[in-house]
């Protein structure tokens, strides 16, 4: 690693957030390792739920909270300049320990409910709230705006697929790393850097090359009437942390 300090990036994004996507454009930097969902296994031991997989994560990651919390904040993985954390919000259980939070670059990525829930049910027959983690990223994002005494960056999977080098060129910048054009495509494939999971839940990633084109989001009348009571509790989380949207921020007069 040069002589600059490292930068470790916890980006928080509840699951079906293009946030796959967003770990192969990071790894794709020439100075950046990613890690993908360290606190799953822990989540799944705690909890005792069952994902598809289930037995083999919990076989291939720490399920002690505290041992991923060391984890996440040593030393960075290949001596790399910049350490991209894929973080789902709903692994962050009240009982595990926060303080490693205020160590590390945290960010937000948002995608709109209705679309979250219909690509999940896609995976998973159900579904609940806390499973698609926007009460846990605003309760997040407000312990870290409260310490930064600002909002952390913040960006929208629309904003993303619509104009991915603005987008990742804001985010770039609230994250205190220059922005590299490798972050536009990347190879098809599985990396090694995937959770063992991967084969259950990134079919279409692992065929893509890049951002996806920008496409119309689920509207709420389109879903599964068992759906609608989550998306409609579920928006006034997701229209918070959108009012800190950093694409809009970043262009407001100073």
């Amino acid at each position: 690693m040069t002589g600059e300090p490292a930068v470790r990036i916890a980006m928080w994004s509840g699951p079906r957030n293009i946030s796959t996507a967003m770990m192969r454009s990071f790894e794709n930097r020439a100075d950046a390792s990613v890690s993908d969902e360290p606190f799953y296994a822990a989540y799944l031991a705690a909890t005792g739920y069952r994902h598809p997989m289930n037995e083999a994560i919990l076989a291939a990651q720490p399920t002690d909270s505290d041992a991923v919390a060391c984890f996440v904040v040593g030393p960075v993985p290949d001596g790399r300049r910049v350490w991209y954390q894929k973080h789902m919000t709903h692994h962050m259980l009240p009982d595990f320990g926060r303080d490693w939070i205020d160590r590390v670059t945290n960010a937000f990525l948002l995608r709109a409910p209705e679309a979250v829930l219909a690509s999940y049910v896609e995976k998973r027959g159900s579904v609940t709230l806390e499973e698609i983690g926007l009460p846990q990223q605003v309760a997040l994002f407000d312990r870290v705006a409260d310490r930064l005494g600002r909002a952390p960056p913040v960006i929208e999977a629309q904003d993303v697929l619509g104009d991915p080098r603005a987008t990742l060129k804001v985010l770039c910048e609230g994250c205190a790393i220059p922005f590299e054009e490798a972050m536009l495509s990347w190879p098809a494939g599985r990396r090694p850097s995937d959770g063992v999971w991967g084969p259950a839940w990134y079919d279409k990633v692992e065929r893509s090359t890049g951002f996806a084109p920008v496409r119309d989001e689920v509207s709420f009348e389109a879903l599964d009437d068992r759906l609608k009571p989550i998306a409609e509790a579920a928006r006034p989380f997701y229209e918070k942390l959108l009012r800190h949207r950093t694409s809009l921020r970043s262009s407001d007069p100073a």
